[in-house]
């Protein structure tokens, strides 16, 4: 029997999976890793965690089979980060994260030395705080003796791809959000390396998704007990992962994730760029295809924020029960009306991405009284969520980028009641796959794809995403979200000088 893997390197944990080659997971394994804030607004990983839960994953996920019969193996992981490597290979600081916030400077330096208009023809979008050419650049204004030494620079799955395989190598979906990438000629843009000053031999070799980058050492497969020569895919950045994963990967096609960021995503073989670079284009996993995507940023990670801060209760709980806690609020969520008794959440805890565009936004609980619960604030979170995942839908809607299936992944997809929130809200039917492995899948296939098993990941997808269930939306509910929908729309603009002033302090 022949295998494929996928190593989903996530912000939260890395998730290793063991396929067949008509998508069923056959094992998985999850290692969860801490994310540090030392000031606010910042989020930094050591990448040594990201490698040690890797190898923790492998050696799980392959104990029970011969290595041997691995076809190939594709790597997803959390997009943007910051890895810098001395001319040893040894990492010289901790990963800045795509959610750390601090690099508002450095995003109007960049502006500045390229042009706002000339950075969105070549890269499609405006210069972001999350994006890791303003990192470097803080890099390199901050911890310039850290910038010297720099020889490498990588994303977070790239490097795993080197720890893996000793090749230094990325790819189109992922490089895109370098904000060095030229994404129409899909190569590294010389002008804008030019003109902010970094060496190109500190990039990585670009390839598109399904491309053989490297294959396992035999240094690798000691640690992890793979078999060393067994190919690794160029993979994708974790949402254009998920796309393969959930067979979005033709027009039209689109899916909504809830993980620790919320995306709404879009395939299209045609490119298409928001002038007002409230959403994102991007390389798509597909070779000679791109994305549309918007983007909030602290989306399942808003929940996880309350889980930890606030349910110790439903924590403990459900380890007696032998439940997820998730589970547990859910059912609290579900005791709450629409509208949770007339409170609101606003999800930026990280700042915003789409489509405000703001480092300096923050969480808000609105309307808050002495008649709310737990369960309102729970499902104030989970509602706020949605809204923003719809304003990112109403930008593509207004791009003419067609969206005609919808489906959800991502954590928070597994929740019936999060996926009947986002039907009402978006007023569209919302389905699900039979897998739900979303990003780990997708990264199945572009192994498979890049060890020929499958012809292209096209086909790939065809043979393996089958659809399970699709939720209806409620008239009658929608009309109710609207209205609320409608008043949060007005909270950011009367709260954006707010947010100025607060960061002043």
């Amino acid at each position: 029997m022949r295998y494929l893997i996928g190593i989903d390197i996530g912000t939260s944990g890395t998730k290793s999976g063991l396929f067949d080659l008509d998508g069923k997971m056959l094992s998985s394994s999850t290692v969860e890793y801490p994310m540090y804030q030392p000031q606010n607004g910042w989020a930094e990983q050591d990448p040594e965690d990201w490698w040690k839960a890797v190898c923790l994953t492998l050696k799980e996920i392959t104990r029970d089979i011969d290595s041997a019969d691995i076809a190939g193996i594709g790597l997803s992981g959390q997009m943007h980060g910051l890895v810098m490597l001395d001319k040893n290979g040894n990492v010289l600081r901790p990963a800045i994260l795509w959610c750390d916030g601090r690099t508002a400077a450095e995003c109007q330096q960049v502006t500045e030395r390229i042009g706002k208009e000339r950075l969105l023809q070549i890269t499609a979008n405006p210069a972001l705080a999350g994006f890791t050419a303003s990192k470097i650049q803080w890099v390199k204004n901050h911890e310039p003796w850290i910038y010297e030494q720099c020889r490498h620079i990588l994303l977070p799955k790239d490097y795993v791809r080197y720890r893996l395989t000793g090749e230094f190598a990325t790819e189109v979906s992922d490089a895109s959000g370098m904000q060095l990438l030229d994404i129409k000629n899909r190569c590294w843009s010389e002008e804008v390396l030019t003109k902010l000053e970094i060496d190109k031999n500190l990039l990585a070799k670009v390839y598109e998704s399904p491309e053989v980058t490297g294959r396992v050492s035999t240094a690798a497969a000691e640690e992890t007990g793979l078999c060393a020569g067994i190919v690794v895919a160029g993979g994708a950045g974790d949402n254009a992962a998920a796309a393969v994963g959930t067979g979005a990967v033709e027009d039209g096609k689109a899916f909504t994730t809830i993980g620790t960021s919320g995306v709404v995503y879009v395939h299209t073989s045609e490119m298409a760029v928001d002038l007002q670079g409230r959403v994102h284009t991007f390389c798509c996993a597909v070779p000679g295809q791109w994305h549309v995507m918007g983007v909030t940023q602290a989306a399942g990670l808003s929940l996880k924020w309350f889980r930890d801060q606030f349910c110790g209760e439903e924590k403990n709980t459900a380890k007696q029960m032998q439940v997820d806690p998730y589970y547990l609020m859910d059912q609290e969520a579900a005791a709450s009306p629409i509208g949770c008794n007339r409170l609101l959440y606003l999800p930026y805890l990280m700042g915003e991405r789409t489509p405000h565009l703001d480092p300096s936004a923050r969480g808000v609980f609105f309307g808050l009284s002495a008649v709310h619960q737990k369960r309102d604030m729970i499902r104030a979170i989970m509602e706020g969520v949605c809204y923003s995942l719809r304003d990112c839908l109403g930008i593509l809607k207004e791009m003419d980028v067609c969206v005609s299936d919808m489906t959800a992944c991502g954590g928070g997809g597994s929740s019936s009641l999060w996926r009947q929130m986002l039907a009402d809200v978006f007023r569209c039917d919302v389905c699900t796959m039979v897998s739900k492995e979303g990003p780990a899948l997708g990264a199945a296939i572009l192994g498979g794809t890049a060890a020929g098993v499958y012809a292209s990941v096209q086909e790939g997808c065809k043979a393996v995403i089958k659809k399970d269930s699709v939720l209806k939306f409620c008239e009658a509910d929608s009309i109710v979200y609207d209205k609320i929908y409608r008043i949060y729309q007005k909270l950011y603009p009367a709260l954006k000088p707010v947010y100025q002033e607060l960061e002043l302090c």
